[in-house]
């Protein structure tokens, strides 16, 4: 009797140990899946940030060249209602 007690103990023991590991398994490949996530996802704000780098220094120029147009125009309207001789 004390035979077969040791070999179900042992049994239990083994399914235990395949438990485990398969466990740590799981979790070994969720970890290795979630930094490959978060690299995609720093990939992807580094793109964003990049992109919307150009679109502010884009929106800079498209500002200056409405500055200087709206200067233009006041001296074009200066000179067409006389109130300055054209240079």
């Amino acid at each position: 009797m004390e035979t077969e007690k040791w070999r179900l103990e042992r049994h239990v023991s083994v399914s235990v140990i395949v438990q485990v590991i398969t466990l740590a398994g799981l979790i070994l490949g969720s970890w290795v899946n979630l930094q490959r996530q978060l690299d995609l996802v720093a990939h992807d704000v580094k793109r964003l940030l990049a992109n919307q780098e150009k679109f502010t220094a884009r929106l800079e120029t498209l500002h200056e060249k409405t500055v200087s147009q709206e200067y233009q125009i006041r001296n074009l309207e200066r000179i067409t209602n006389g109130f300055e001789m054209p240079a």
